[in-house]
């Protein structure tokens, strides 16, 4: 039995846009860690996944639209990053509720990158300490969090786990520091 056995994750993204290593490194991680990871996008189209922001790669099918999916049926949510992806997450007025609802319900998260963007748009960083692709440090400090430049950071503050990093050359500390919280959940 792995870490995660019995844990249903939540990968929420976009239809486009997403850092394909940044969906798909996690996405192993859970698996090898016996969970059951899941894809939720706002439509039933596929999600494009792209590499270094500007070259299309993979498409991935989701598994829920953002409107049948609730917090309620998973154990904890993972953000991927791709400016693109993040941006339109962000964008998305459900998407952004379901962050919420995590947070709501005191779930742990793990974002990467940009996608910390659907928690700057939902409100939620007031006494959170986090890391992220470094242009969104204006974003995240004017939102209430503190800033630092780590390759992953786990903050527990406010009563629930967020875990962070910065862009894909974290992704082995990402996924050990996520498989380690989210099994605690």
């Amino acid at each position: 039995m792995g870490a995660l056995t019995g844990k249903k994750i939540a990968f929420l993204t976009s239809q486009v846009g997403v850092e394909k290593a940044e969906l798909t490194s996690p996405w192993r991680a859970v698996l090898d860690a016996g969970g059951a990871p899941s894809l939720i996008a706002p439509a039933t189209e596929p999600v494009q996944s792209m590499v270094g922001d500007v070259d299309k790669d993979e498409t991935f099918d989701p598994d829920l639209t953002v409107a049948q999916a609730s917090s309620d049926d998973f154990d904890a949510l993972i953000l991927p990053g791709g400016t693109v992806n993040a941006d339109k997450v962000r964008g998305d007025a459900d998407s952004v509720a379901l962050v919420k609802a995590f947070v709501d319900a005191g779930k742990p998260i793990a974002a990467i990158c940009h996608g910390p963007w659907a928690l700057v748009e939902a409100g939620v960083l007031g006494g959170k300490t986090l890391t992220s692709f470094p242009s969104l440090r204006t974003d995240i400090t004017n939102a209430g969090g503190t800033w630092v430049d780590e390759t992953v950071f786990h903050c527990t503050a406010s009563g629930w786990d967020l875990i962070t990093s910065r862009n894909p050359d974290d992704l082995d500390a990402f996924n050990s520091t996520l498989t380690d919280v989210f099994s605690k959940a």
